[in-house]
């Protein structure tokens, strides 16, 4: 009944994704100030858990189920009633079961609200983020989730969205936007990272993960899902080159941490695009996506905003650039969809609007929402917690025993 290789595909491509979410902890606590280590991570680790349960609960039916051409879907899946294990996914021709195709995209529902949390570290307590992190959700994510991947209304207006250009990054990185607009700066804005390796070893766990993240989200087997796996590699490579050249001439010398931070950018804006251009146009992207981080970069430093991790610049931009680029450079020879270069105007216009209406949304949607959670619990920390730092303040842990031999 099912194909064992795509069965297996789809396993391994669902594992890969969910080691980005570690992955991603990792390259925040790297970046991190030393006593901000372990808060950052916790908050990326608590996804896993917490975001599981809504997903099982009700996560999946919101997305999945009903609703086809509007918003949001219905309850009949909840806790996967009626979806058999034995039950074959009907989006692939049936070649594997439904519970991977449910565990597969449960990932991406884990990674997408711990993005957030590299714009406000150490600023914000772990009672409010864990309000945040439900209730962003729900009320983000699944609607983005179901207009676009679900059968929603975005998919039947004809948006594209490889593997979650808008869904994941725009989404995210607006929302760490309105964040650091509603937290307000840090007291200490001249922590620099605790460990440059432990960044180096977040991005290596990213970018091998991304693999999964891209090339699954063909959802089978065939020239596309190698097409996607080149071009996130690609398009990443590129992107770091770009970066890497760019902060050189700059700043006069090659910074490793700049590296990194270009494969991110890259791998964040070709991930709208990785099924649906050439291997050509991944180049151009990945070069494209560094220019626009670091000049969002740039102009958050001279802006003042205080978004520690530079959420909105490697990911809000890279996201919006990736699918105005997908609007672009979209091939009918590849995946049946033509871009501007090939005269689809209307397409285009789509992809630009939906990603405008995407950002848009999440930014106010986060920053109300903030404000809304403060009525129940406090946001932000004290100043003498952010001053000792969340580890000790609020975790009562620290990463680093110095006095160990």
């Amino acid at each position: 009944m099912f194909d064992t290789g795509t069965t297996a595909f789809m396993i391994l491509s669902t594992s890969l994704v969910m080691l980005m979410t570690p992955g991603l902890a990792f390259f925040y606590g790297g970046l991190a100030s030393k006593r901000n280590i372990l808060g950052i991570m916790m908050q990326t680790f608590a996804s896993l858990g917490i975001t599981t349960v809504l997903w099982i609960a009700f996560g999946y039916s919101l997305c999945f189920s009903g609703g086809e051409g509007g918003i949001i879907g219905n309850f009949n899946w909840a806790f996967l009633h009626g979806v058999p294990f034995s039950d074959a996914f009907q989006g692939a021709g049936g070649k594997y079961p439904t519970f991977i195709f449910v565990a597969y995209q449960m990932m991406f529902a884990i990674i997408t609200p711990a993005l957030i949390t590299g714009a406000f570290v150490n600023r914000i307590t772990f009672k409010a983020y864990l309000w945040f992190l439900i209730v962003w959700q729900i009320f983000v994510y699944y609607p983005f989730v179901h207009m676009v991947w679900g059968g929603g209304l975005l998919a039947q207006w004809g948006v594209e969205d490889f593997a979650g250009g808008l869904v994941v990054h725009a989404t995210a990185g607006f929302a760490a936007l309105a964040s650091i607009f509603y937290v307000g700066k840090r007291q200490d804005r001249q922590s620099p990272p605790n460990s440059v390796p432990l960044v180096a070893i977040g991005t290596g766990l990213l970018w091998f993960g991304w693999y999964g993240f891209n090339a699954g989200s063909e959802l089978k087997v065939d020239d596309i899902t190698t097409l996607a796996f080149l071009n996130t590699d690609v398009a990443a490579s590129f992107a770091a080159v770009t970066w890497l050249i760019i902060e050189w001439i700059h700043v006069g010398k090659p910074k490793f941490v700049g590296l990194l931070t270009g494969s991110v950018a890259g791998l964040a804006t070709i991930t709208p695009a990785a099924g649906f251009v050439p291997l050509w146009a991944a180049i151009i992207i990945g070069i494209t996506a560094s220019v626009v981080a670091y000049s969002a970069v740039s102009l958050k430093n001279k802006l003042g905003w205080d978004d520690a991790l530079d959420v909105w610049g490697v990911h809000g931009m890279g996201g919006v650039t990736g699918m105005i680029l997908l609007g672009v450079f979209a091939s009918s020879s590849i995946n049946g969809t033509s871009g501007l270069i090939e005269g689809n105007v209307g397409f285009f216009g789509k992809e630009v609007i939906s990603v405008v209406i995407a950002a848009a949304y999440a930014f106010i949607f986060t920053y109300l929402m903030l404000a809304l959670i403060n009525k129940i619990t406090p946001v932000k920390v004290s100043a003498e917690e952010e001053k000792e730092g969340i580890d000790i303040a609020i975790h009562g842990e620290k990463a680093y025993d110095e006095g160990a031999l």
